[in-house]
């Protein structure tokens, strides 16, 4: 499995993150210290680019006990990172001046006269005809109350959908917990339901609302009509969990649906809503406020419950950080601003084809003609970066004529040179071997830290880890040096 792993994150370039907000900081920390052991260097996350998105004003993840620190920007990963910032201001949720003014006010840590008044308008307010709200509570008890009771207003038995599974029972267990798929399920022709998996192909996501027409008379699974007007007739989807090698070791098969007369405030996140019938009456954790008001698209979809002194409130801490957010964006944006529309274009391209891309517009143009006619596509014949390198070795007497020569920098020239000699240990690079004297300080803290044979200076798989000969420099060795130098190394 490991050998299987090593392979994976070998060829891994980019780490996309989303809904950070939901990452604890011993998440995001773990993420870091795997990826630097399988890539074998101590530079933050492997030297794999990351590319993080989502919103601190939405819920932290759900902990047992509390933590001084729960949000991922407080871990040291974080800092280690140096990320650019590009912080989004358009709307597409929302398209309705006056939600959008309230969300604004809770982000601004101020509620204005005139939000407040937005949102004493919407109290016990009766909702059109063609809205069909879901209700919003900050507890479990509230959203089961609610839910039970209006199932058995509807006439008729109810129909229990019972899940099936494969796989140990702990894995299973596991599914459950981290997904929303219910044990069991009971429904009833008139049952108000919201979706729960994503199926594009069958006309629904996560998040989309509809009511139980009835029954198939084949399977006896649920139809449902969905707010949008579309008939779905539901089959069974899975849930799965894999272990670190890709397989499977457990899956869960039930109806993706739940009751949605009402839902949990924490389990709304990510959702969007039409309607939404909201009680923030009994607001525990701040934030809570601002994720159900903004589940809605439009302040005619709200009807507000109630509100306690803590619903519109925000952590101070998401406030300040916020704010160092908005800043770090600034700098970025003057920074692209200041740049030349040909040295923008050069960057951009660079950055495209370190990742494995095309930026030529006849080569894009050839791609499109192949997709069309069937033909391999550019990923599965793109000459791979490190073997980019490899072809002007000949060419280039010295790394930093090989960095030149490539459009890279030293380090990523020094990683390719790693793997290059990793797939062909009798290539020639003596011509890139350091200096005597560095190449001796460096053979020399090696030999000692082998001797020593601490356990924490050691990767998995048995190999040295920079940081530890680094530190054992004393800092006069940089790490690209000591790369170099490991290559020449027995």
């Amino acid at each position: 499995e490991k050998k299987y792993l090593k392979t994976r994150f070998s060829k891994l370039k980019l780490l996309i993150i989303d809904e950070i907000s939901m990452v604890s900081p011993e998440l995001f920390s773990s993420m870091d210290l795997i990826l630097r052991g399988f890539k074998g260097t101590d530079v933050p996350f492997g030297g794999v680019q990351v590319v993080i998105s989502g919103d601190f004003f939405q819920l932290p993840p759900v902990s047992k006990e509390p933590k001084e620190k729960r949000f991922a920007w407080q871990s040291s990963a974080w800092k280690a990172l140096e990320l650019q910032t590009c912080y989004l201001q358009e709307k597409f949720r929302q398209d309705e001046d006056r939600l959008i003014q309230i969300l604004n006010d809770i982000r601004s840590g101020t509620i204005s006269e005139s939000s407040e008044k937005f949102l004493a308008e919407r109290h016990e307010k009766e909702l059109t005809s063609h809205f069909t709200p879901t209700k919003l509570y900050t507890h479990n008890v509230d959203v089961d109350r609610i839910n039970l009771a209006e199932l058995e207003k509807l006439p008729g038995e109810a129909k229990l959908f019972v899940y099936e599974s494969k796989g140990s029972q702990k894995n299973i267990e596991k599914i459950f917990k981290s997904s929303l798929v219910l044990e069991e399920l009971a429904l009833k022709k008139g049952a108000v339901v919201i979706f729960i998996k994503n199926n594009t192909e069958e006309g629904y996501v996560n998040g989309t609302t509809g009511t139980v027409e009835g029954f198939s008379p084949i399977d006896n699974m649920p139809i449902v009509r969905t707010t949008e007007g579309k008939k779905i007739k539901l089959d069974l989807e899975d849930w799965s969990l894999e272990n670190e090698s890709g397989t499977v070791t457990a899956t869960v098969s039930q109806v993706p649906l739940r009751l949605a007369w009402a839902i949990t405030i924490h389990k709304s996140q990510g959702m969007t809503l039409d309607a939404a019938e909201i009680d923030l009456s009994k607001t525990f954790e701040t934030g809570q406020g601002y994720v159900a008001l903004s589940r809605i698209r439009s302040i005619e979809g709200l009807r507000l419950k109630g509100l306690n002194t803590m619903a519109l409130r925000v952590d101070p801490l998401i406030l300040h950080v916020d704010e160092r957010i908005r800043q770090a964006s600034k700098k970025a944006s003057d920074i692209i601003e200041s740049m030349s529309v040909d040295d923008l274009q050069k960057t951009f391209d660079s950055h495209i084809s370190q990742l494995g891309g095309i930026v030529s517009k006849e080569k894009i143009e050839e791609e499109r003609e192949n997709i069309k006619a069937g033909k391999p596509s550019h990923s599965a014949y793109a000459t791979p970066t490190h073997i980019k390198t490899k072809h002007l070795i000949e060419k280039s007497d010295t790394l930093i004529k090989l960095a030149q020569n490539r459009g890279l920098s030293k380090g990523t020239v020094v990683q390719h040179l790693l793997r290059i000699k990793e797939e062909d240990p009798k290539i020639d690079i003596n011509k890139y071997k350091p200096s005597r004297e560095v190449f001796e300080k460096v053979g020399g803290a090696v030999l000692k830290l082998q001797t020593k044979k601490f356990k924490d200076d050691f990767t998995d798989d048995g190999k040295l880890k920079l940081k530890p000969v680094f530190d054992a420099l004393g800092g006069e060795v940089s790490y690209d040096d000591i790369k170099v130098c490991m290559l020449f190394l027995d």
